[in-house]
């Protein structure tokens, strides 16, 4: 297991450094200088190039990609704007702040909305895919089945904004989506973020129904579950200590990505309800041409991809003794 993990992490580094060499020389593709946002209206050639000074974009593309790099492990000094101590980012071209300060005051807002959303959308859509898959053929199943078909062709930014019409502004029923750190009032935290977690789980409901009940159904029909019936064990115990176990694989691995896909910024979620969390970070920096954030951004959301896919990996292993981690 730590062989693995050691080969799995030193890939995961490898796979970032190209995230972030290619998504760097991607960004020098856009005809846009960053030093004009940073130098403001009232620039002068002499303060403009000052300004490219300090944020060291004066150099070749590869050199200004060492220096970034570097930063990461020493810190990196940026002339007027200040040191940046290590892990250092770099600078914000848009607000001057650094960039690691600013994704961590946003991430805690998106890793609420993650977790909370995935709770709640493997509740119901695992629960709805077992309910099918043990009432294969009946109606429940056929309504379990319909409805993720029509949860699966549904857009967040169509059922955000209708939600959010009838159920905050006409009938009141739920409070406008906002953001309340949970150390300060438990219950604003939950009821600012409750709405956003259901339309997050009614799209993503429809694919672990779908999912779930799949598997569940193959897993039933393999011949070691046939067997154990055949030997007096009840339905139920069979389902739960033997299909559930093997059909819990493919479960998995779309979590480790979706949760590793939230984490990085839910986008289109955060733009809907109007919450500053990563998301709507890395929006607002790639319509800023605001590199560095840029880059912060899509490291944390390939980092946390990455991660959990780490942890899929080992966790099959525990799941299902059948896999061994080679």
């Amino acid at each position: 297991m730590f062989r693995f993990l050691v080969r799995r992490l030193l890939g995961a580094l490898v796979i970032l450094l190209i995230i972030s060499a290619v998504t760097f020389w991607l960004f020098y593709a856009i005809p846009r200088d960053p030093a004009m946002m940073s130098c403001g209206k009232n620039c002068t050639p002499d303060m403009l190039k000052q300004v490219r000074h300090n944020l060291g974009i004066d150099h070749p593309i590869p050199v200004q990609y060492w220096y970034w790099l570097k930063g990461i492990f020493v810190g990196r000094s940026y002339g007027d704007f200040g040191d940046c101590s290590a892990p250092c980012l770099g600078y914000s071209f848009a607000n001057r702040e650094p960039v690691l300060g600013t994704i961590l005051d946003r991430l805690p807002l998106t890793l609420s909305l993650a977790f909370g959303a995935a709770v709640v959308f493997l509740i119901f859509g695992v629960g709805a895919g077992m309910i099918a898959a043990l009432k294969q053929g009946k109606w429940q199943d056929k309504v379990a089945s319909s409805a993720s078909l029509l949860g699966s062709s549904l857009q967040i930014y169509f059922v955000g904004y209708i939600a959010m019409y009838f159920l905050v502004f006409k009938m009141g029923i739920l409070d406008n989506p906002s953001y309340t750190p949970i150390t300060e009032s438990p219950a604003d935290w939950f009821s600012g973020l409750l709405l956003p977690w259901l339309v997050l789980a009614i799209i993503f409901t429809a694919n672990y129904t779908r999912m779930s009940r799949s598997q569940l159904v193959e897993q039933l029909s393999e011949d070691y579950v046939r067997t154990a019936r055949a030997k007096g064990l009840s339905r139920s115990n069979v389902f739960l200590r033997f299909a559930w176990r093997g059909a819990m694989g493919p479960i998995v691995t779309i979590f480790g990505v979706d949760l590793g896909t939230l984490i990085g910024g839910a986008i289109i979620t955060e733009s809907v309800f109007s919450l500053q969390g990563v998301g709507r970070l890395a929006l607002d920096a790639v319509n800023k041409s605001d590199l560095p954030m840029v880059l912060g951004v899509t490291l944390l959301s390939a980092g946390a991809i990455v991660v959990f896919n780490i942890v899929v990996d080992a966790v099959y292993a525990l799941i299902d003794p059948r896999i061994r981690l080679a």
